[in-house]
């Protein structure tokens, strides 16, 4: 079913880019402008955390050490603290380590 939608959506832009007379490098650019980019939102895997203090250490510690940061660039993204001493963290790597 995707793959019939992903067809559909290039033969249209395709006939878009020839009703313009656009052709080779500039039919490539219109087609890129408008496919969806799914591999660079998909590139990196997002985890959020809300865990008190102490716990929060140990979690991102233990992440760090099951994907390190060398091989799967971990880091935390972004973090806050909450009421009560809680911490609001999300942690971001690559899927694998190639």
């Amino acid at each position: 079913m995707i793959a019939a939608q992903i067809w559909v959506r290039r033969r249209r832009i395709l006939r878009q880019a020839a009703a313009l007379g656009l052709t080779g490098v500039e039919r490539g650019l219109a087609k890129r402008a408008q496919t969806p980019s799914t591999s660079r939102e998909g590139a990196w895997q997002r985890e959020t955390y809300t865990l008190k203090r102490g716990e929060a250490r140990v979690k991102s510690r233990a992440y760090f050490a099951k994907f390190p940061k060398a091989a799967y660039m971990t880091e935390i993204e972004s973090w806050r603290e909450l009421s009560g001493g809680r911490i609001e963290f999300t942690i971001r790597r690559l899927p694998s380590a190639d």
